[in-house]
């Protein structure tokens, strides 16, 4: 993947021409400069979990945007984005020569928790801010014992639990089977979905979990159907929450599927799975589906499909996951405007303690950004949705912590 990085370092550097320099005297951390700004992340864009490179991909997409406008503050956007296979081990190493040798500013959109869980405690030992990791966990809302992490989306066991809710109050009854990964995330999702459903728990009626290394999921599948579950919570990364869907379909069952929002796109997901398996499918979401007629006269969906003609256009329209790129950039875009000449760590994370009440123009009405010194995660609320065939049909009110 080292030739994928290098061209994102040569496309930030190519198209940073015409940026009005930067006020000179400024301060300025590794990675910072009157001219530039380093960020690094790692993404799996090899490996059981590449599907999310979509998100990468759509970073870089942007930053390349920025710069030919003139970049941010004056100063051009490098993106160092490297290849981890979705393993710890490799982004350990990655993240150690992203910080040792390039010396970035920050780590940005790092994918996955294992993987973050992996450079957590380094990156706050170096005091480097780990920012909108692309990852649900609890643990990077935790200012006490990781001050230079934060958060991004909803937490899994916010997500979790408002799952199990929607179950108790839709299908009282149900019969519950739950599919998670081996690992951190997985246990999130379960600890928080078994807290919703409360005094009801026995009714999961079958649990299951895969590694990452599994070639599919097919097995817990027939296990599930054997069980007489009539619900599946199918909390699985986009390669096999997609064989969760096919293979059910192959064995004529039709439980109620729920779907997490780290894999809930169209392109990435229910596509592979086929369209016609997924209708009735539901999730819950933050951002809005491209796919979904209500937003086709919105004009922040129409600035992301100018954007995505002009700097993305080799991309899937379809696929979420460009949106969740597109709008994690702002976001980091929002903190570096907001850091001015004060490019110092320390001041990033200033910045993004102090986001309050800030509106995106692609995540859904009533979401904000909210983050505060001991509240670290910036987005806190999802909508429940349900596939239609075609897109996500958005409906019941917004809901939170």
């Amino acid at each position: 993947m080292r030739d994928f990085r290098r061209m994102l370092v040569g496309a930030a550097v190519l198209f940073a021409a015409g940026g009005g320099a930067a006020q000179a005297g400024g301060s300025y951390d590794p990675g910072a400069s009157d001219s530039a700004i380093k960020l690094g992340q790692t993404m799996p864009y090899s490996g059981p979990a590449s599907a999310y490179s979509v998100i990468g991909r759509a970073e870089a997409a942007y930053f390349k945007m920025l710069n030919e406008k003139g970049g941010i503050n004056g100063r051009r956007i490098e993106l160092l984005s490297m290849d981890d296979a979705y393993s710890p081990s490799k982004t350990v190493e990655q993240v150690r020569r992203l910080v040792e040798s390039d010396e970035v500013l920050a780590l940005f959109s790092n994918l996955g928790t294992g993987p973050n869980i992996a450079v957590q405690k380094y990156l706050n030992v170096k005091k480097v801010p780990q920012l909108f990791p692309y990852s649900g966990a609890s643990r990077w809302n935790d200012a006490a014992h990781f001050p230079w992490s934060t958060g991004s989306q909803p937490t899994y066991k916010t997500e979790g639990k408002i799952y199990a809710k929607w179950i108790l109050a839709n299908k009282p009854n149900a019969k519950i089977a739950v599919i998670t990964p081996a690992e951190e995330a997985g246990r999130d999702y379960l600890a928080g979905f078994k807290e919703g459903l409360g005094e009801h728990v026995d009714q999961i009626v079958s649990e299951a979990v895969y590694e990452s290394t599994d070639p599919t999921v097919d097995s817990q599948i027939v296990k599930f159907k054997a069980a007489g579950a009539d619900v599946l919570f199918n909390e699985c990364t986009p390669k096999f929450a997609a064989q969760v869907i096919k293979k059910a379909a192959e064995l004529g069952w039709k439980p109620q599927i729920i779907l997490p929002a780290v894999s809930n796109s169209v392109g990435s997901v229910l596509k592979p799975a086929g369209l016609e398996n997924a209708v009735g499918i539901v999730t819950g979401a933050y951002l809005k589906d491209p796919g979904d007629p209500r937003w086709a006269n919105d004009p922040g969906m129409q600035q992301w499909r100018d954007w995505m003609q002009t700097y993305n256009p080799g991309a899937d329209p379809a696929d979420i996951f460009n949106v969740s790129g597109y709008t994690f950039a702002q976001m980091m875009e929002l903190l570096l405007k907001r850091a001015g000449d004060d490019l110092t760590r320390a001041n990033l994370m200033k910045q993004a303690e102090s986001l309050h009440d800030v509106e995106m123009p692609m995540l859904l009405p009533g979401i904000k950004l909210q983050m505060s010194p001991d509240q670290r995660i910036p987005i806190r609320q999802l909508q429940m949705a349900r596939f239609n065939g075609t897109s996500w049909e958005l409906f019941g009110d917004v809901l939170s912590e």
